[in-house]
């Protein structure tokens, strides 16, 4: 069975960074079609973040685009958030959603979210 894992959140300071990782583990996985991030701050709606499809294309939000980098790994089972000049109002859960091919077809979905904060 697919399984999706954030990790990389944390505490830190505004204007610093931080890299979060989105890694896709069993169920036979090959590789990410694609991946999306989404944050979630408290009370607030989940909001898209950046996206990038196997062909390397990447999107973002126009609130972090110049901040933020998404990228894969050369096996494109892990995709990477590298998050800098990051600003309190960047404080929220991450989540990525992915659609990943496996030997048997395809799996979509989310992982459990990664905690960030921002603040001094």
């Amino acid at each position: 069975q697919v399984q999706l894992v954030e990790s990389g959140g944390g505490l830190v300071e505004p204007g610093g960074s931080l890299r979060l990782s989105c890694a896709a583990s069993g169920g036979n996985i090959l590789s990410f079609v694609s991946v999306n991030w989404y944050r979630q701050a408290l009370g607030e709606r989940r909001e898209y973040v950046a996206g990038i499809i196997s062909s390397g294309t990447t999107n973002y939000a126009d609130s972090v685009k110049g901040r933020f980098n998404i990228s894969s790994s050369a096996a494109k089972t892990t995709v990477y958030l590298q998050m800098n000049s990051l600003k309190p109002e960047d404080t929220a859960v991450y989540y990525c959603y992915g659609d990943v091919q496996t030997t048997t077809g395809r799996f979509r979905g989310w992982g459990e979210g990664t905690q960030v904060t921002v603040s001094s």
